[in-house]
């Protein structure tokens, strides 16, 4: 299909003459009247009714106006992505994996939200996904807790946004032990299978030689901030996790520093034409 053909073709369903077309267009009419033809037999369709000295859409010219419109705000949209201006700048595509705490990504989306002139998609996964989505170009930015290997096929930038303690939170009656051991051995714990946070657990439990009450091994962010707001554990978990809950009293922060960070990146492509509302968003962390 040629693309000009189309243009006129809209041009003329639009002004509903021939005449007024073919000025708008700086064409004549024979030349105009040739395309709108060719494109009609092209399709197989007649595309007008001629009713006194107008031209009248029939069905399927009406049904090709349509996609017309649609094939031209594309290249308009198009137009404006590679340029970073106006309102045709796609959506800022967020990749998340999916135990980052609920919270954090909150507060890392704040500056936008608050902002309110960019359009956001959140997508949760894991890392390989979110990682491959990256490189295809259907997202701008990954949000996770571990820089991508070395080895990885493209050069991914890590950049360390954040980085939160991992504490021990829960019901105030199940924090109710003079030592870390004591509390570590006899209440029941509730644990994040994600990494970062069980190596350094492990660690912490190898240096002090002590044997974990493990109820529940959670690979949910969301699912172990619940768990603990119900009173099924003490939850080992980055303070941000919890937060709300720890504001509001409805769970407490045993006194026991635990000596464990959870760090938090949002790993991007170098690239051309990079969103333009990402690069702030970075600053603002």
């Amino acid at each position: 299909m040629n693309y000009h053909h189309l243009r006129y073709f809209r041009e003329v369903a639009v002004e509903g003459h021939l005449g007024r077309a073919a000025e708008r267009l700086n064409v004549s009419q024979s030349a105009l009247s040739i395309q709108i033809k060719q494109l009609e037999e092209r399709m197989g369709h007649a595309f007008f009714d001629r009713v006194g000295r107008s031209l009248v859409l029939t069905e399927a010219g009406r049904i090709a106006l349509d996609h017309a419109e649609r094939i031209f705000g594309a290249g308009e949209e198009l137009v404006a992505t590679l340029a970073q201006r106006g309102a045709g700048i796609a959506p800022l595509r967020i990749g998340a994996l999916s135990t980052l705490s609920r919270n954090f990504q909150l507060q890392f989306l704040r500056p936008l939200l608050t902002a309110g002139e960019t359009r956001i998609v959140l997508k949760s996964g894991n890392t390989r996904t979110l990682l491959a989505e990256l490189t295809e170009l259907s997202l701008d930015v990954v949000l996770t807790t571990q820089v991508p290997q070395s080895d990885a096929p493209l050069p991914f930038a890590a950049q360390r946004i954040a980085e939160q303690p991992v504490r021990l939170h829960g019901k105030a009656d199940l924090l109710a032990y003079d030592t870390l051991p004591d509390l570590l051995t006899q209440a029941p714990l509730i644990l994040p299978t994600e990494s970062v946070i069980r190596t350094g657990f492990d660690s912490l439990l190898a240096r002090l030689g002590v044997t974990p009450n493990i109820v529940a091994d959670v690979d949910d962010m969301a699912m172990v901030r619940l768990l603990a707001r119900e009173g099924a554990g003490v939850a080992v978990a980055p303070t941000v996790v919890l937060a709300d809950e720890v504001a509001g009293g409805l769970v407490a922060t045993a006194p026991f520093d635990l000596d464990i960070m959870e760090p938090f990146f949002a790993v991007t492509l170098p690239r051309k034409f990079p969103h333009p509302g990402l690069a702030g968003l970075l600053d603002a962390q």
